[in-house]
């Protein structure tokens, strides 16, 4: 996340530098002539081409802790500022002023975030720990500043008699529920426990991210030539490049991520290795040593109940979710609980077809659902997942990205030649996006594909600046992060069909950058249940004919992907979702019932067993995210109470995917891509995302479109 408006910041107390709450701060001539003076680079505007871009080739991890104390300093100023005005609270001199205070400090965040997620280092965890608590105590002071929510209630107050514009009324509501929700009107005595209880978390926050980078990077597991029995040859490549950086010449290294993990698993015959492979990835956080996370969970459940008691909520979810889609966790809980009874009935189904394929001698564990599924996808649809790995190359996938926004966005993606534009690593490219027609810049996508020590694992999109036109239009500074394994040299980046639908994903949050028609820097922020929904639906043009028969061509021949491999994708793209769909619902459900339960004397252990026992999951897989590594929940607020929002959004997903499939012109049908971007990606939060959805389907959307999907049973009404 890269916050923004001091709405952004004050809400926002999740972990930084995620896909949330990214809005960009606008310059006042205060603002401006304040950071300019500073020494400090990561404080000052930014300069150069594109409307100024951010100085990646001059930060230093020593300038991070005196440039965020500087700018909190600056910050404190500008609220101050407001608060103090002795002028009657309006709109523009109370509002207005908050969208516009605290500039200094965007920028530094951008830094911030870089070093936290793209470039991490021993030095940089050691900073961020020092500033967990101070920028704690600077939410706190601004949320509890008693005359600057004096001034905001009575905006909100005179709004709700004498509406605003549509835009202003939005902020107003979004600034002075923020307000609300982070106890402005508790008394001074509640104040200083919730300020306690933030600090106190941003320091468990920081620690839980921290060790499970610390198990990632430290648990490698290292293989022998004669053990590589299944692994491809641009697999084992790129395995022994790595152990070679790692001084291990010779051998091949299985690095404890997602990217490695998951090939390994799917094809290596050396079960023994499997099963230790599953366990480093799955345990991170879970070792019993200094690095494990399950006695900071407990504390986190603790602080986050006894804070939202002092708000007058029972539970933490409660609280979370009154200001999403769903409102209450009743209504999230019960879009879990319709889909995983189908969900757990296909596991079932699976594992006997695996079974079958695996013989009675061996009962299929977890370290064998993704090599045996692999197997009956073979066996039944004669669909070899490596042969289709074949045809998706990465820069073919980058050039399907640039060709989908062309025709839903009408946008040209033009490569901006190499030292034009600083960068922080020489893996990151820059394109420049202008619209087709008449060449107006829309701004840069920065690209940073590929894993390397001190990257936080997965994949994720933000931004440097988002677009406004509150003091004059913003170009849009997008990224998108990967972990794709880098491979040896000359050869080509390969990757899963599941790992092109997610560049496809992360994509999806760019394009809602780039496409956002906002005014006020708070607008750009996101609705957690709503966010993903977007760029989930920009997954689906991955399958599309157009994008097959242009871009998914044999790394080696360059002849296009064979027809009847299509088919075979196609036919089989419900397959293994019963896989699929437990492995992320375990996870979204353990979420919800953890921030449910009593905290008190909670065994983190006990009742991550007890809760997947009651749920009745299968033995044979685990969940996407165990609790002890959850990095989306503990690692910050982002998506605490929140993880059902991908089930939530994929609905939505569903749904609107219909609307171009039963369109004239399929996923490319003009008339619904025009109203995909007006209604859904341009206004970001201007409009309730409801309210949006209705407007793009003419109704609200109805689950039995997700039950197709998954090609799960779906329920008549009698």
């Amino acid at each position: 996340m890269k916050t923004n408006s001091i709405y952004s910041f004050i809400t926002c107390t999740v972990l930084l530098f995620s896909t949330s709450c990214k809005d960009e701060t606008t310059k006042t001539e205060h603002t401006k002539t304040e950071t300019a003076m500073s020494d400090n680079i990561l404080l000052q505007d930014y300069t150069g081409p594109y409307g100024g871009v951010p100085a990646f080739d001059k930060m230093k991890v020593d300038q991070i802790q005196p440039a965020v104390i500087e700018g909190m300093s600056q910050g404190l100023k500008d609220i101050e500022a407001i608060a103090n005005n002795t002028e009657v609270p309006t709109f523009e001199n109370t509002i207005e002023a908050m969208e516009r205070a605290g500039h200094g400090l965007d920028n530094v965040f951008t830094y911030y975030g870089i070093f936290s997620s793209n470039m991490s280092s021993p030095e940089f965890r050691e900073v961020q720990s020092q500033l967990a608590p101070k920028l704690s105590d600077y939410r706190s002071k601004i949320n509890q500043n008693e005359a600057l929510f004096k001034r905001v209630k009575a905006v909100y107050d005179a709004s709700q008699t004498n509406p605003l514009p549509a835009d202003q009324q939005r902020v107003t509501q979004l600034v002075y529920k923020g307000f609300e929700m982070n106890g402005a009107e508790l008394d001074a005595e509640k104040k200083k426990r919730y300020a306690e209880i933030n600090k106190e978390l941003s320091s468990l926050y920081n620690k839980f991210g921290d060790n499970v980078l610390h198990d990632e990077e430290n648990y490698i597991t290292y293989l022998t030539k004669d053990q590589l029995d299944g692994l491809s040859d641009g697999f084992i490549k790129s395995a022994a490049k790595i152990a070679t950086d790692n001084g291990k010449d010779g051998q091949y290294a299985i690095t404890n991520t997602r990217s490695s993990m998951d090939p390994f698993l799917t094809y290596s015959t050396e079960r023994e290795l499997r099963k230790q492979v599953w366990t480093n990835y799955y345990s991170r956080g879970d070792n019993g040593d200094q690095y494990d996370n399950n006695t900071l969970i407990a504390e986190i459940l603790k602080l986050r109940r006894e804070r939202v008691k002092l708000l007058g909520y029972s539970n933490y979810a409660e609280w979370r979710l009154q200001d999403r889609m769903a409102k209450t966790p009743a209504n999230a809980m019960g879009l879990m609980e319709a889909v995983w009874p189908a969900a757990i009935a296909r596991v079932k189904e699976e594992v006997v077809d695996m079974q079958d394929v695996a013989g009675d001698d061996l009962k299929i564990q977890p370290w064998d659902y993704r090599f045996y599924a692999e197997k009956v996808r073979q066996k039944k649809y004669n669909l070899d997942s490596d042969e289709v790995k074949q045809y998706l190359q990465l820069d073919k996938l980058t050039q399907a990205l640039f060709y989908t926004a062309g025709r839903l966005f009408n946008y040209k993606f033009t490569p901006v030649k190499e030292g034009k534009v600083p960068v922080f690593h020489e893996d990151v490219k820059v394109w420049e996006v202008t619209d087709k027609d008449s060449g107006k810049a829309i701004g840069l996508w920065y690209l940073d594909p590929f894993a390397r020590p001190g990257k936080r694992s997965g994949a994720w999109a933000t931004t440097y600046r988002s677009h406004t036109t509150f003091d004059g239009p913003k170009t849009v500074l997008a990224s998108n992060n990967s972990n794709f394994v880098k491979p040896a040299p000359g050869e080509a980046v390969l990757v899963s069909w599941d790992d092109a639908e997610t560049f496809f994903h992360e994509f999806g949050h760019a394009l809602h950058f780039f496409s956002s028609n906002v005014k006020y820097p708070t607008l750009n922020g996101g609705v957690r249940d709503y966010t993903e929904f977007q760029s989930q639906l920009l997954e689906r043009w991955l399958s599309t004919d157009e994008v097959i028969n242009q871009f998914l061509v044999h790394n080696k021949t360059g002849k296009p992907i064979p027809d009847s491999l299509v088919q075979k994708i196609k036919k089989a793209s419900t397959f293994n979702q019963g896989f699929a769909t437990t492995e992320y619902l375990a996870s979204a459900l353990m979420d919800m019932k953890l921030h449910l339960a009593d905290p008190e004397n909670i065994d983190i252990d006990a009742f991550e067993r007890e809760t997947l026992a009651e749920l009745n999951m299968p033995s044979e897989l685990p969940m996407r995210h165990r609790t002890p590594h959850f990095g989306h929940v503990f690692s910050g607020e982002g998506y605490a109470t929140a993880y059902y929002g991908y089930m939530w959004a994929d609905v939505l997903t569903s749904d609107a995917s219909e609307a171009f499939k039963n369109a004239p012109d399929g996923f490319y049908d003009k008339a619904v891509a025009d109203k995909l971007v007006k209604y859904l990606f341009a206004p970001r939060n201007s409009i309730d995302p409801a309210e949006a959805f209705r407007l793009f389907r003419g109704r609200d959307a109805k689950i039995e479109a997700l039950l197709r999907d998954r090609g799960f049973p779906v329920p008549t009404n009698n």
